[in-house]
């Protein structure tokens, strides 16, 4: 391919965000594709912020994505969406998934009396498209339960992206990289989420 597909993935420490990278890298080698990735863990052992960036394509050299230079946020919580939005490229797209999990900063704030409330989802999605950019919404959990493990929301949200027209990896590529990182013993379920988290996918909502 041609120039190259810049990505962010991200969420909380514990929903399983360098496995989500760890799909997307290898589906890549699978599908023939130069990629580098480049991962900041943050306090993930504390519910802290954790990124990662990844670069696919020949004219990728840097591990890490220049700010606006991002196609797609992938997004295991909405705040950390809106908190790396300065990476997204115009227009670019932001698929997050819906269950907002709320840092112990903030309820510290609201024990204090400092808040008067927690940030609602809706707020943060108006905060999103304000910026100008695309957004996807999965309801990863609610996904994942029914596909029989609500540990499998990250699995859900690499479905979703692979229905991305954009994305230069194809879904058949993404679900074997999906099969080679998840437990052996949890296969069916994780290929049920892959495939809901894929079906999930509404451009343009």
């Amino acid at each position: 391919m041609k120039g190259s597909f810049n990505m962010i993935d991200c969420g909380v420490g514990g929903q399983g965000v360098v496995m989500m990278a760890n799909i997307v890298g290898e589906a890549c080698v699978r599908a023939g594709l130069r990629v580098i990735s480049g991962e900041l863990h943050g306090l993930s052992q504390r519910n802290g912020s954790v990124i990662a960036h990844q670069r696919i394509g020949e004219t990728a050299i840097s591990p890490l994505v220049p700010y606006g230079e991002a196609d797609v946020i992938l997004s295991l919580e909405p705040m950390e969406a809106l908190r790396y939005l300065y990476f997204l490229k115009p227009g670019g797209l932001v698929i997050t998934n819906t269950n907002m999990i709320h840092p112990p900063t903030e309820t510290q704030m609201l024990a204090k009396g400092e808040k008067e409330r927690y940030v609602r989802y809706d707020e943060v999605v108006e905060r999103i498209r304000a910026s100008g950019a695309r957004i996807v919404e999965v309801d990863a959990l609610e996904l994942a339960r029914e596909a029989g493990n609500p540990q499998t929301e990250n699995v859900v949200m690499v479905g979703a992206l692979a229905a991305v027209p954009e994305i230069p990896v194809g879904k058949e590529h993404m679900l074997e990289a999906v099969k080679d990182n998840v437990p052996k013993n949890a296969l069916d379920v994780n290929v049920r989420a892959f495939e809901l988290g894929y079906g999930s996918f509404k451009p343009g909502t």
